[in-house]
């Protein structure tokens, strides 16, 4: 990293983003500012759907991949805003040129024009059907317009700027807590609604101004954390300037952990920034901002942080209880799924957007390694289906050699007594967690899904998991999608590892809860499977209740029939959750921003070094997995 500390990276990221401060004005100042205020321009105009007009704004990728498309059929590429007219006006009439052209400007065309025959008046019918169909912008559901305003409410504001949205804006809820302030996790979805709907100031900002918080002073009872970390949540503060409170700047003010319940540290915020800046990137084609110094070394301090040495033998990471959205005791700490799905898109991006120089070549050279170790390792130890489970029902213990199959020392009798009858015959999923004689079989959707999106999964392995969730509608879609695990730990079970926990107690909040923020990465996840009807399924699920129950954080009961006992109202993420997936389904071309694609590169080496008379871990079965 050329050279540079991480104390020399942290000061370089602090100089390049410098605080903004403002002056609140004195209460006299302030009535007149706010008379002004009233008649000024809305923040967010309404802007219409890239989709909405044929000729109007392209997305740079969306662009690119139109040009590819005429060349690879031998047509030109032509401006979006003005589509050629062709030489021979009767072209027109053939249905080369767009119906509406013809209408709104008939001077180009003579009045008199050879009729066409019956083959090319059909083509042209059709030509002109299917221009119409695609200006025709969709009308918004009133679910739709109740989301778009209730999330605009939520939208908070940093000198003058748009900078985030609070987790959750309940007019009649007076208990705040921190749910008025910025999370990193939590304004992903809301991100996207607007990277979607063309409104990307406030994502730009979003990203610079974590950026900047990176590189705060943290401590939890006089230790501090390594570099790198990033905020859980950030809140806006006014400190007076001066004795008297006449004057006021406005602060960022984040929170490490050090204030959470718990005091659990965000392990997954860094990862989460990552892939938000990538989806900026390519939805807006701004590559100078991930060229920038303070953007390159935000992402070489979080890399840092997660690829140092450590005391593990795996590849995945190592974190401890409620390190992720789910940030209670619940039996996850060690290597749970959702981390290892995040940090190998994390990686994944990563790889597409450091600079290459000197700098970064060992760092380049160390993702390409994790992320092959990485891989191999969740494909082959955390996947199970009918199969797997014969294998570890038959599985041999206190194997000492290395080519030993139970290379964990999984005991059978771990073989909890729902899945055996759950499993399907078809089908499978990733455990939520593994380790030395432990493995979690429990069904986490995030983790689940974001392997999908990520192709940490084979395809095979993917379909696999979409299947399971087909056959398994009614267990973690329901009433509400979507289960955040599944099954829900009950009795003694849930008494000694949630620690009597009276907000995870059977089929609520974390403890198999319904969460319908998880409708986006379903349907992203469907999307790219080339399943989408199982998204539209599940949204319309959602549709029926969401604006009826006041959009909750999350439901109760098995079958998530239930509003949260303690879920709050009008919670952002839920939200912009279901506004991102019906714009996903509209859009389906813009989950390219988010997904990655199979590299089969990765799996051509290994990572280890392991001499001739070892066992090396074989690729080639990875490999083999993917083209099956």
């Amino acid at each position: 990293m050329n050279g540079q500390t991480p104390m020399g990276l942290a000061a370089a990221a602090a100089a390049a983003v410098r605080p903004c401060r403002r002056r609140l004005l004195s209460s006299a100042t302030a009535a007149a500012a706010a008379a002004t205020v009233a008649t000024a321009t809305p923040l967010f105009p309404r802007c219409p759907h890239p989709h909405h007009h044929l000729h109007g704004r392209r997305l740079p990728f969306l662009a690119s991949a139109a040009s590819q498309q005429q060349q690879q059929s031998g047509q030109t590429a032509a401006s979006p805003a003005t589509p050629p007219i062709p030489s021979d006006p009767r072209a027109a009439v053939s249905g080369n040129l767009p119906f509406f052209d013809r209408v709104l400007f008939p001077d180009t065309f003579p009045v008199e024009t050879p009729p066409p025959s019956s083959a090319a008046a059909s083509a042209a019918a059709a030509a002109d059907e299917e221009v119409a169909s695609a200006l025709k912008a969709r009308e918004e559901t009133e679910a739709e317009r109740e989301a778009w305003r209730l999330l605009r409410r939520a939208v908070v504001s940093y000198c003058g700027e748009p900078v985030g949205t609070v987790a959750a804006e309940d007019p009649e809820c007076t208990e705040t807590l921190n749910y008025d302030q910025v999370f990193i996790r939590d304004f992903v979805p809301s991100a996207l609604a607007f990277l979607m709907r063309g409104e990307t100031e406030i994502v730009r900002n979003f990203l610079l101004h974590t950026l900047q918080l990176q590189s705060w002073e943290k401590t939890v009872d006089c230790y501090s954390p390594g570099q790198g970390l990033m905020p859980a949540s950030f809140k806006i503060r006014a400190v007076p300037l001066d004795d008297n409170n006449e004057a006021f700047e406005e602060v960022l003010d984040p929170d490490f952990g050090e204030s959470a319940i718990g005091r659990v540290a965000p392990v997954d915020s860094g990862l989460w920034w990552i892939i938000l800046l990538r989806a900026y990137c390519k939805i807006t084609g701004d590559n100078a901002l991930q060229e920038r110094v303070d953007v390159q070394t935000g992402i070489k301090l979080i890399l840092s942080l997660c690829l140092s040495d450590g005391f593990d033998m795996f590849p995945t990471l190592l974190v401890t209880d409620g390190s992720c959205m789910i940030d209670r005791r619940m039996g996850i700490h060690g290597h749970p799924l959702e981390i290892q799905a995040l940090f190998y898109s994390a990686l994944r991006c990563s790889r597409e957007m450091l600079v290459m120089n000197d700098g970064s070549k060992n760092l380049l050279r160390a993702i390409n390694n994790r992320l092959s170790a990485l891989s191999f390792h969740i494909r082959e130890y955390y996947w199970v289906d009918m199969k797997k489970i014969n294998e570890i029902y038959r599985y041999k213990t206190e194997e000492y050699s290395h080519d030993a199959t139970n290379k964990f020392n999984i005991y059978p009798e771990q073989i909890p007594s729902w899945l055996v009858d759950w499993i399907p015959e078809k089908g499978g999923y990733l455990i939520g967690n593994l380790q030395p004689a432990h493995m979690d079989f429990r069904f986490f959707s995030l983790g689940n899904l974001w392997a999908i999106t990520s192709s940490l999964t084979t395809p095979k392995q993917a379909e696999g998991i979409l299947s399971l969730i087909d056959e398994k509608w009614d267990d973690l879609i329901a009433n509400m999608p979507l289960k955040i695990c599944y099954p829900a730990m009950e009795d003694d079970e849930w008494r000694i590892i949630t620690g009597s926990d009276p907000k995870n107690t059977p089929w609520s909040y974390h403890n198999g809860g319904s969460w319908p923020t998880l409708l986006w990465q379903f349907t992203l996840a469907c999307i790219k499977m080339g399943r989408p009807e199982l998204a539209r399924r599940a949204i319309a699920v959602a549709e029926e209740k969401l604006a009826a129950d006041k959009w909750p954080e999350y439901y109760d009961t098995r079958s998530g029939r239930f509003i949260g006992k303690q879920s709050r109202s009008y919670q952002t993420w839920t939200i912009a959750g279901f506004l991102t997936s019906k714009m996903l389904l509209e859009n389906p071309e813009l989950a390219s921003i988010l997904t990655c694609d199979e590299d089969l590169e990765l799996l051509e080496g290994c990572a280890c070094c392991l001499s001739k008379k070892r066992t090396r871990c074989s690729r080639r079965a990875a490999k083999s997995h993917v083209v099956e």
